[in-house]
């Protein structure tokens, strides 16, 4: 049996082909996974590595911080040669107009400074600084420019500034920080003393040690150790390399949760190849049920042909699982080259860990010898005298059918009743595993809805003729066979519309929270006195939809604050603000969140009125009348208070782009930065997020959806082999070859179509049902869906159903009649 097992392998190999594709992309994602968290560990070992590459030994503290006070006990060890303390700390810093925080630390003697400069030279005295090429570039800072750099105090950093700022020369610019500490961080290095003076409770992070040329690291540790114990540091003393993987294992946690991340769209993926190759493998024993039967009759046992089954599934998935292995290792070589091009990421390294090999190659092996199981099983049911009849599919009518609908029935009712109680308690410990077994109920009752739903669909071929009416009978032709390859489509599509729908959702909940508790895209505080050209200076800049000037026109009593009330018309409310709850009636004071009043007394210029307190949501609105309220009160003079501007933005502006304009009306008006506030990069920063997490997502499950295509265009082709004589026959009666290649795409986009429908409206649900678990305590979550995404996710399913038909319709159509009713059915 086993040459049996390997003829057939050789022998029809073309129809080997798409479970290879789909069993080397399964284990492909979960080798590139696993190669992934990998990578990561080896990386991150090289760039902080690079930080103690000149160490021979390194002091840390459990507390991160060191008493000053030990570097000068260390240095007295025999054996100890040169002891840098490691200082840093967060400083302010002006360059130009712009005014940030940024990190500043101590150079190293010149034994174990590793700072490498890409211009200039290192800093030599007090007044002078390297900064990071990246921030030099986005600062616009020059070799030789002078910065402002103040210590980190109580107040704003204006403040600050204005206390106790001193010039700094930029003498040099230095390689971004690899480390992921300081990742996306300005970076500064000065003398000692300068770090001493700018960032005076700055903490001793770390010592680090060169020993003398005959002190062995073994013998000069522990004495450094007793040292530190009797200056009552609490301090571990270790190699670079020990202090290396400490830090590295410190900084894993987010890796690993990345790799159980990318495992769980790899079991995705494998669950769909799974469905992939059962579903070929029966077709596979359907098509051979002649030559079984006459295995059988010269002596073949059960178990013998049940092994032969095994075995070519065995070796197909060992091949494929090796290419898989060596596919995910280019493809994280190609990564990895890349990604070391890019600035900061020179140490970027690949690595290949046995796991990712062996654990790719069991599974792969494994899961196509399991999902043959049933297949395999069902090739021993052919009786030698059987040879005419074909074996029988678990179908709704069927025992084994009625069994398993039975089971999904209860899945779907327990698993729905489990989601919809942690939907309605915003509960997702409950509603994550309810929602999990509703889907696998819905997935084994498939066979009961989706053949049905192929044929109702498929009446809508009919006006396209004979071709349409044969494709639309012809794709329930073989029930379980559609049922199967549909719900592996069905897998992918419905879990990239659940994200789709639940990012959508999400999206929604928080712009309508941050809408109510921020409902001003970004607020200017202005000085006293006129402001008269503003509010045209801020409407002309890119980026700006609406900007409004509500006027002063009252003031609280001391008691209530002493707060300036201002008036805002009903037409500028509504140009600039996100929230309702944030703009009073006439006669009333809307007042922040948490004030504790009901009434309140304003004065205005002519009289004081008691006003009923309208609370907002927001904690950061101002005092607001309507203008008729403030007709009563009497206007204030301009020069009396501060104004304030508001300001709405266009929707579609990113996280940059928000920044740049903030600096923009910094620059136009002449104000300080930290007069300038709003929820607008909030908003985006979000939106931002949501978008990329869901293209990650989205291109994760494309490699499921893809496999599960794979499985399509398989079916077909297998159909194809199955109908060669009733192809022929077609032919020999008229029809066409342009029609037969038309009957099979019309096939193909029936099941494509129908599967990625039911997936769309599955998604749908459960992404809703799923931003209400996880988000229904801190926010309303009303359903809202991306109905152009998700109509693209419909016609690109149904498209590429419809590309998975040319190459079977094209070996379909070739084939002239005589040959085809030549063949032995």
């Amino acid at each position: 049996m086993l040459t049996v097992a390997l003829s057939q392998v050789s022998r029809h190999a073309r129809r080997y082909i798409a479970v290879g594709l789909a069993v080397m992309l399964g284990v492909g994602f979960l080798a590139a996974t696993l190669m992934v968290g990998a990578t990561t560990t080896a990386t991150l070992q090289n760039s902080i590595g690079a930080e103690y590459s000149k160490a021979d030994l390194v002091v840390t503290s459990a507390d991160g911080s060191l008493p000053p006070a030990v570097a000068d006990a260390v240095r007295s060890v025999t054996g100890v040669d040169v002891v840098h303390t490691e200082q840093q700390g967060y400083f302010v810093l002006r360059a130009g107009t712009a005014t940030n925080m940024a990190n500043l630390s101590a150079l190293a003697p010149p034994v174990l400074e590793g700072l490498v400069l890409q211009e200039g030279n290192l800093p030599e005295s007090d007044g002078q600084v390297v900064i990071d090429a990246a921030s030099a570039e986005q600062l616009g800072v020059e070799v030789g420019d002078t910065v402002q750099g103040a210590a980190l105090r109580e107040g704003t950093l204006e403040e600050n500034l204005a206390a106790s700022g001193t010039g700094l020369t930029v003498t040099g610019f230095s390689e971004p920080s690899a480390h992921p500490f300081l990742s996306g961080a300005i970076a500064l290095h000065a003398v000692p003393s300068q770090v001493d003076e700018l960032v005076p409770e700055g903490a001793t992070t770390q010592l680090q040690l060169t020993l003398t040329d005959s002190a062995e690291a073994a013998q000069v540790g522990p004495a450094v150790g007793q040292v530190l114990a009797d200056a009552g540091a609490d301090a571990s003393v270790l190699t670079a390399a020990e202090q290396t993987t400490e830090d590295v294992a410190a900084l894993s946690g987010g890796q690993d949760q990345l790799t159980i991340v990318l495992l769980a769209f790899a079991v995705v993926a494998v669950i769909v190849t799974a469905l992939v190759i059962a579903n070929t493998f029966s077709v596979l024993v359907a098509q051979r049920t002649r030559e079984l039967a006459l295995l059988r009759c010269i002596g073949a046992g059960r178990g013998q042909i049940r092994r032969s089954v095994l075995l070519e599934a065995a070796v197909v998935g060992t091949v494929s699982s090796a290419l898989g292995v060596l596919l995910a290792a280019g493809v994280m070589w190609v990564l990895v080259s890349l990604a070391r091009t890019v600035p900061g990421s020179e140490f970027a390294t690949l690595a290949v860990p046995a796991s990712a090999v062996v654990g790719g190659m069991v599974v792969g092996i494994l899961m196509t010898i399991a999902a043959a199981l049933v297949p395999a099983r069902a090739a021993t049911a052919v009786a030698p005298l059987a040879a005419l009849r074909p074996a029988e599919h678990a179908g709704v009518t069927t025992r084994r059918g009625r069994i398993r609908l039975g089971i999904g029935v209860l899945a779907v009712v327990a698993g729905s009743a489990l989601l919809a109680v942690g939907a309605a308690q915003a509960n997702l410990l409950l509603a994550l595993p309810g929602g999990a077994l509703s889907y696998l109920g819905f997935l084994l009752c498939a066979g009961l809805f989706v053949p049905a739903l192929v044929t109702g669909v498929g009446r809508l071929a009919s006006p396209l003729g004979v071709p349409g009416k044969l494709a639309a009978v012809n794709a329930v032709r073989n029930p379980a066979r559609t049922t199967a390859t549909a719900t592996a489509l069905l897998v992918g599509v419905t879990l990239v519309s659940m994200m789709m729908a639940g990012a959508q959702t999400s999206r929604t909940a928080f712009d309508d929270a941050l809408a109510q508790n921020y409902p001003v895209d970004l607020a200017v505080q202005l000085e006293g006195g006129e402001h008269p050209d503003a509010v045209s200076t801020l409407q002309a800049l890119e980026g700006v939809d609406a900007v409004v000037e509500p006027m002063p026109v009252g003031r609280t009593t001391e008691e209530a604050g002493g707060q300036t009330v201002y008036s805002l018309s009903a037409a500028d409310a509504e140009a600039v603000l996100r929230s309702e709850t944030a703009y009073p009636q006439d006669g009333e004071v809307v007042m922040p969140d948490g004030t504790a009043v009901t009434e309140l007394e304003v004065a205005g210029s002519s009289t004081t009125r008691i006003l009923p307190v309208k609370e907002a949501e927001s904690r950061t609105i101002v005092p607001l009348i309507t203008p008729a309220t403030a007709k009563q009160l009497g206007q204030l003079e301009a020069t009396d208070t501060g104004g304030v501007l508001w300001l709405k933005l266009d929707d579609s502006l990113g996280t940059g782009e928000i920044m740049q304009l903030r600096t923009s009306v910094v620059d136009a008006l002449g104000v300080s930065e930290y007069l300038v506030s709003g929820a607008a990069l909030e908003r985006a920063t979000f939106n931002q997020i949501i978008d990329v997490l869901l293209l990650v997502v989205t291109a994760l499950l494309a490699v499921a959806v893809l496999i599960a295509l794979i499985g399509v265009a398989n079916t077909l082709s297998l159909s194809v082999l199955e109908r060669t004589r009733e192809s022929a026959l077609l032919r020999a009666l008229g029809l066409t070859r342009g029609q037969l290649r038309g009957m099979l795409a019309v096939e193909a986009v029936l099941i494509a179509g129908v599967a990625a429908l039911i997936g769309i409206v599955l998604g749908m649900l459960y992404g809703w049902l799923g931003a209400q678990s996880a988000l229904g305590l801190v926010a309303v979550v009303t359903p809202s869906f991306p109905w152009l995404q998700l109509a693209g996710v419909l016609v690109v399913a149904t498209a590429a159903g419809l590309a998975a038909s040319v190459l079977p319709a094209r070996r379909a159509a070739r084939l002239s009649p005589v040959q085809g009713l030549a063949v032995e059915g």
